[in-house]
């Protein structure tokens, strides 16, 4: 069955080809986008709390991770998102569905490999810049594209407790964005579009280790270090002269020649460190730090003098809980109840306010009747930016649905 959920699930992304605007916020302008978890459901309903060697569920964030499977596992993941954006004078709504994440991992003893492919980062607004003075310019601005990632990892386990690993990622999106000045009452205009073609490869590195303290309870712990990358960026600079209607629909009638620069961006590397508590399939706490330093994300569409970048941290904490995994007469003890809260200073600075991310999230693990398998929900209720120096707060609600499907690959049959 999984194989044949995999090909179906294989001809989908062949035809989204994650061209999906997969958020609303105006702080995409920036950088390379809204970056995005790089992770599961089930840890993103935790908290994005990893440290658990799970043979079931696969754990994107930690390539030592796939060492640990016991079966072929596929995952799949989905989100609708709400926004409400708000300044001190008015406020909106926005809604987006999107595909998360698609991952395969196959156990191979000792080892385990993963692979698939995950948006890395999101560029989704529409801005109106409208002033009071007749006379003066107003602008209107869109965006839309992001970094997707595409990911190779293995995993060994050196002793039955402790294992490390790798992953290779490469990194290719498109960013496109729209710039539209105009004057009040005058119907033409200047239209500035700017497409950047983005490319790269980064190698991401982790170690996982766990040991018993007495005979339920076990000490869980991860460690991750992402490497410092380059992604190139291939810019296009069009600026033409365009007539524009009431709805703004624009119809360009002089174009000047594109403009082509190149320029390289840098990633910088990140450090993640968590640990935790807990009884297997029982029940797990933990908690997560992680650091990240201050990006050179700047290129010729989103450079302003009022915006900086510092380095960026978050705290996490969160775990589940299982009333009683195997039980055959009571199909909710069997349920995984999960629940986190984490809290991010993302590193973008405007107007001198550093920009701020904080979420609870909860979750549900539905076993699926005679398989490993499982059907995810998870909830995310959090708050982005301030209304502070005219900016704008992003209050968001976020549903998310993923399945993790298990099977037997490469088994040699005792019978034909």
């Amino acid at each position: 069955m999984i194989k044949k959920i995999l090909i179906s699930a294989c001809l989908l992304l062949s035809l989204v080809s994650f061209a999906q605007e997969g958020t609303a916020s105006p702080y995409s302008f920036y950088g390379i986008g809204d970056v995005r978890f790089r992770g599961t459901l089930e840890n993103r309903s935790m908290g994005e709390i990893v440290i658990e060697q799970d043979s079931i569920h696969m754990n994107l964030q930690n390539p030592a991770s796939f060492a640990n499977l016991k079966l072929t596992t596929f995952t799949l993941g989905g989100t609708y998102a709400t926004t409400k954006l708000k300044t001190d004078a008015e406020s909106s709504n926005a809604r987006r569905s999107t595909l998360d994440y698609l991952a395969i991992g196959l156990p191979l003893g000792k080892f385990g490999v993963g692979f698939g492919l995950i948006p890395y980062s999101s560029v989704g607004y529409k801005i109106s810049s409208v002033s009071e003075d007749p006379a003066q310019n107003n602008r209107r601005f869109n965006g839309s594209g992001g970094l997707n990632k595409a990911f190779f990892g293995v995993g060994y386990k050196i002793v039955p407790n402790f294992s490390i690993g790798a992953d290779v990622n490469y990194n290719f999106g498109k960013i496109e964005t729209n710039n539209f000045e105009y004057i009040t009452d005058i119907s033409i205009g200047t239209r500035e579009l700017n497409k950047v073609d983005l490319s790269g490869v980064n190698f991401n590195l982790g170690m996982m280790y766990q040991t018993k303290i007495n005979k339920k309870i076990s000490f869980f712990s991860s460690l991750n270090y992402s490497l410092e990358s380059t992604l190139k960026a291939e810019n296009t600079r069009n600026i033409a002269t365009a007539l524009y209607n009431s709805n703004f629909d624009l119809a360009i009638v002089d174009v000047l020649d594109d403009v082509k620069t190149e320029k390289n961006l840098k990633i910088p590397s990140k450090y993640s460190a968590q640990a935790g508590f807990g009884e297997a399939r029982k029940w797990l706490v933990g908690i997560g730090y992680t650091f990240q330093e201050a990006g050179s994300l700047n290129n010729n569409y989103n450079s302003l003098d009022n915006v900086s970048y510092e380095k960026h941290s978050k705290y996490s904490i969160g775990g589940y809980y299982i009333p009683n995994y195997n039980s055959f007469s009571n199909y909710a003890k069997r349920i995984t109840y999960r629940g986190g809260f984490r809290f991010e200073n993302t590193g973008l600075v405007i107007h001198s306010e550093p920009i701020e991310d904080m979420a609870l999230t909860l979750g549900v693990g539905l076993p699926l009747t005679g398989t490993f398998s499982n059907v995810n929900i998870g909830l995310e209720f959090g708050k982005r930016g301030t209304t502070a120096a005219k900016l704008v707060e992003e209050n968001y609600a976020n549903v998310s649905v993923s399945f993790s499907l298990n099977d037997r690959w490469f088994e040699k049959r005792k019978f034909n």
